[in-house]
């Protein structure tokens, strides 16, 4: 069961910025990766549902999060059907995102009030995501749409909450187009958790850029 009600998590979503994402086989790895963002100031953490046995990762994760990380609101990624929804949250998930817009997994979070964040790439479908009780939109992938949609998407409709993910970095120039567009939060993987620094375990420049990301965040804002 969920450790944070869905107001909590959309809450620290817009007060962080930032919601770090990433997957990893090895149980060791992952955690050392979620304690570095921790001790960065994240709050909050997305795990992808990438790989074989994701969802076995994810069980030990959270319960080291849990206790050995408080406030740390641990979520899934990369959910494509409500089954695999309902088994992460049995497994305790904060939030669930997806990369489509799909009622069924709507339907299965919103029973638990559980957060979750559809992958979107229209108005209409941010329009029917609403509808069914969203409260924050994946825009994905960012790169594709860019900030420019952002701030043409908050004209007709300003109450709209948006995340983008994929296109997005830790420079100043990037995140200060999407910030300045609109968006209330930004998914952030590979060009924040990259490969050289899962291969190298450098978790001491990822705690250090996860900081300063954040800083950055801050002062944009």
């Amino acid at each position: 069961m969920a450790q944070y009600s869905r107001i909590e998590v959309v809450q620290q979503m817009k007060e962080s910025g930032m919601v770090p994402l990433f997957y990893h086989p090895d149980i060791k790895v992952a955690k050392d990766v979620l304690k570095a963002c921790y001790d960065g100031g994240a709050r909050l953490m997305e795990f992808t549902n990438r790989g074989d046995f994701a969802i076995e990762i994810f069980t030990d994760l959270i319960k080291y999060a849990i206790a050995e990380l408080p406030g740390m609101m641990l979520g899934v990624g990369s959910v494509t059907d409500a089954a695999s929804a309902a088994q992460y949250m049995l497994a305790g998930a904060n939030f669930v995102v997806t990369p489509v817009f799909r009622q069924d997994i709507a339907v299965v979070c919103n029973r638990r009030k559980v957060l979750w964040s559809p992958g979107c790439g229209s108005l209409t479908e941010i329009a029917t995501a609403e509808e069914m009780g969203c409260e924050l939109v994946k825009l994905f992938p960012g790169s594709t749409y860019g900030p420019g949609f952002v701030k043409a998407i908050k004209g007709p409709q300003p109450w709209t909450s948006i995340m983008p993910t994929g296109g997005v970095s830790s420079e100043e120039s990037n995140l200060r187009g999407w910030f300045d567009a609109g968006v209330t939060c930004v998914g952030m993987g590979s060009k924040l958790i990259s490969k050289e620094i899962l291969e190298s375990k450098d978790y001491a420049k990822l705690e250090k850029d996860v900081a300063a990301t954040l800083a950055l965040i801050n002062t944009i804002r």
